[in-house]
């Protein structure tokens, strides 16, 4: 078992420091299957628009997070979660003047 706080995890700077990324949960630790991964976007930021063959599931911890697709916007709050499927194309992005964090599995496959 594993038990820890993401206050003792130093997180790796994305994009110069405008998102965060810390593996909660992955390989390292002996997961076989899944890679838990907590993600924060500074005020503006965005991930890249991207596809990949594997699934995640993204759910809202604190702020608010735009999903992007092709052709729509989904706002999601606290709370609020998706599911991506493999191949769809996506993006994450904060449209707000606060910090914003979701936590997103992903398979092992994916990598961390």
């Amino acid at each position: 078992m594993k038990i820890g706080n993401i206050s003792e995890m130093q997180p790796q700077e994305i994009d110069g420091g405008k998102i965060l990324k810390r593996v909660l949960i992955g390989p390292r630790d002996g997961a076989p299957n899944f890679v838990m991964r907590l993600f924060t976007l500074q005020p503006g930021a965005s991930t890249p628009y991207h596809t990949h063959p594997w699934e995640h599931e993204v759910f809202v911890v604190e702020g608010e997070i735009e999903v992007i697709q092709k052709e729509s916007r989904h706002k999601l709050t606290t709370g609020s979660y998706v599911f991506v499927e493999p191949e769809e194309e996506h993006q994450f992005h904060n449209p707000s003047d606060k910090p914003a964090s979701f936590i997103c599995v992903i398979p092992k496959a994916g990598g961390e």
